[in-house]
């Protein structure tokens, strides 16, 4: 399957969820190639007449979205989101996340757990039966100390790990953070990597999402497969 099919896929599923979004809805808006397309078919609605109002994760977000034409709140605010929008890395069949890819995982999930439903769009690729293996684990860490951060890193997981860089420096955050990759075969319990990580001195946040979806959205070959979490 090309990269252009896989976008159709994306673009199929995005538009789904955007049917979820209602008038008069707050939303918060992922980031990446999927919230793309989630963001041009919200900024179809509002031309149309919706009155929406979208809390971006992302400066490329808010760029996006004004473009649309969605009017956003301003990102300091107490927000009542009403749904929150995004895509991800991988998904497990308990619709567990690895987010991050991205560099904007910390906004993300301060954006998911905001939301009073939380709506991941993927397609089909992105599933996955155990997280880890072929995605690394992306991290935010405070450059402050660093280095020592990533040993107590290595020392939990066990793992490889690479300090994300782009033209030749670290990458930084928009919140002005590291992210390190952390090279996991595996993850048979996230909910318990997640907490131990978040232990630890100097990280901000772990691209690890547990038990936060409510709705999957899934694009594949044969049509758009959407599923609800168990108990939602």
């Amino acid at each position: 399957m090309t990269a252009y099919d896989l976008d159709q896929l994306k673009k199929a599923a995005a538009y789904e969820a955007a049917q979820f979004v209602r008038h008069g809805m707050i939303v918060g808006l992922g980031t990446g190639s999927t919230a793309k397309h989630m963001i041009r078919a919200l900024g179809e609605k509002v031309r149309a007449g919706m009155n929406l109002r979208g809390v971006p994760t992302s400066q490329e977000t808010a760029s996006l979205a004004k473009q649309a034409g969605i009017p956003l709140l301003d990102t300091d605010n107490r927000w009542e989101i009403d749904v929150a929008i995004d895509g991800a890395d991988q998904v497990d069949p308990q619709f567990n996340l690895i987010k991050g890819g991205g560099g904007a995982l910390l906004k993300e999930k301060i954006v998911a757990t905001s939301a009073k439903q939380f709506i991941v769009v993927v397609d089909h690729t992105k599933q996955v039966s155990i997280l880890g293996g072929a995605f690394p684990l992306p991290i935010e860490v405070i450059p402050f100390g660093w280095g020592s951060t990533i040993r107590e890193i290595e020392l939990l997981t066990k793992s490889r790990i690479v300090l994300r860089e782009r033209n030749g420096a670290p990458f930084l955050t928009e919140a002005g953070h590291f992210i390190v990759d952390v090279h996991l075969d595996r993850i048979a319990q996230p909910g318990e990597l997640e907490t131990a990580l978040n232990l630890i001195p100097g990280v901000v946040e772990t691209g690890l999402f547990v038990g936060r979806t409510d709705v999957l959205i899934v694009g594949t070959p044969q049509g758009v497969r959407t599923v609800l979490a168990r108990g939602k």
